[in-house]
């Protein structure tokens, strides 16, 4: 069976590029009934859509094209990307999030916390300093096998009280832990498929997440 979604990411791409040539008011307007059709009203359904599988009380985001440009140099005023964004329903302090991104020179798809609060960065330094984190390594660790990607920590130094040569720095250097699977052009007319595939993948990591202690 055809994905329902299997225009989405070659109609974006295009759109996308297209935008990154003509990057203003007058051209995005002129092509603004274009947008709304071949990106947010599939964009807008697939975020529906995968909401369903997530489960009761799951949150959905669009992003939108629109730049915050107040306080930036480049004042070019749209977005070269389509970016969605599911919050996992639950309790935990901090609730991570499952991410698709749709651009020109990448289409990714990704999970876990973009940027731990206050709060939530304190237990998750303690956390990882111990046992949790040695089984956190290892989780990562098999994802990097597999050919997923983490971003660089974000901290040059391990963050006091820890020791800097804290066997755990990796994971004490964080802010953030997001992990991440590059969609090759072969996957780009299944994106539902491959949303599902990495949403299973990624279930382990989700699940350390919401309970760090």
């Amino acid at each position: 069976m055809p994905d329902p979604f299997a225009q989405l990411i070659p109609e974006a791409r295009a759109f996308l590029a297209e935008l990154s040539a003509n990057n203003t008011r007058d051209w995005f307007t002129a092509q603004k009934s274009r947008y709304d059709r071949e990106l947010k009203a599939p964009a807008t359904l697939l975020l529906d859509q995968f909401a369903l599988q997530i489960g009761p009380g799951a949150g959905t985001k669009l992003f939108r094209p629109h730049r915050d440009v107040r306080f930036s140099k480049d004042k070019t005023p749209y977005n070269t990307h389509l970016h969605m964004l599911w919050t996992l329903p639950g309790d935990a302090l901090q609730q991570p999030g499952f991410f698709f991104g749709i651009s020109p020179d990448y289409v990714s798809i990704g999970g876990g916390v973009m940027g731990f609060d206050k709060e939530p960065l304190a237990r998750w330094r303690d956390a990882v300093s111990g046992d949790f984190g040695k089984d956190m390594q290892a989780l990562l660790a098999g994802y990097r096998d597999q050919g997923l990607r983490m971003d660089e920590p974000e901290l040059k130094r391990v963050p006091p009280p820890f020791d800097k040569a804290h066997p755990h720095a990796d994971l004490l250097r964080r802010k953030s832990l997001t992990v991440w699977r590059d969609l090759p052009q072969a996957a780009f007319d299944a994106p539902l498929t491959a949303l599902q595939d990495t949403w299973q993948n990624l279930q382990p990591l989700f699940d350390r997440l919401r309970k760090v202690p």
